[in-house]
């Protein structure tokens, strides 16, 4: 099973959906984790709400430093912020590196609904990165 782990600033809404997402559409080959640069302490209400929309589980799910992550090695490292594609530190086995910039949802202004809309807008461009990430996997494998 290949080790990822998404990171981005705070680890309240991108790097979360990032790691449900890809523990669910991974099916068992991969595991993924998150973790933030300045762990906000929580994870944005409406993550949570758009991966129960999308029937994954959010259980488990919390806000985190990388720092929890030093000394264990991953097979790949993905930012999904620019803020902490910068300041990404080295990883143990120098595992591959990506950068997947996405919009912070966290950042949406307005009513309730289009923060919402914010959200899903962000979680299907995560997903969609994702699936095409995974079928390039399994392409290689062939």
């Amino acid at each position: 099973m290949k080790r990822i782990l998404f990171l981005c600033t705070g680890n309240s809404c991108r790097s979360q959906m990032a790691q449900a997402i890809m523990n669910h559409l991974g099916e068992g080959r991969f595991e993924a984790f998150s973790a933030g640069s300045k762990p906000a302490g929580y994870v944005h209400p409406l993550a949570i709400k758009i991966l129960e929309e999308a029937k994954l589980s959010a259980e488990g799910l919390r806000s985190k430093s990388w720092e929890e992550f030093q000394g264990q090695s991953f097979d790949l490292v993905i930012t999904v912020c620019d803020r902490a594609k910068e300041s990404c530190p080295i990883w143990a086995g120098h595992p591959i590196t990506a950068h997947w910039g996405f919009e912070d949802p966290a950042e949406a202004t307005g009513s309730d609904e289009q923060k919402l809309r914010v959200f899903r807008k962000v979680f299907t461009e995560i997903q969609s990165r994702i699936s095409s990430f995974l079928n390039e996997q399994s392409t290689a494998m062939r």
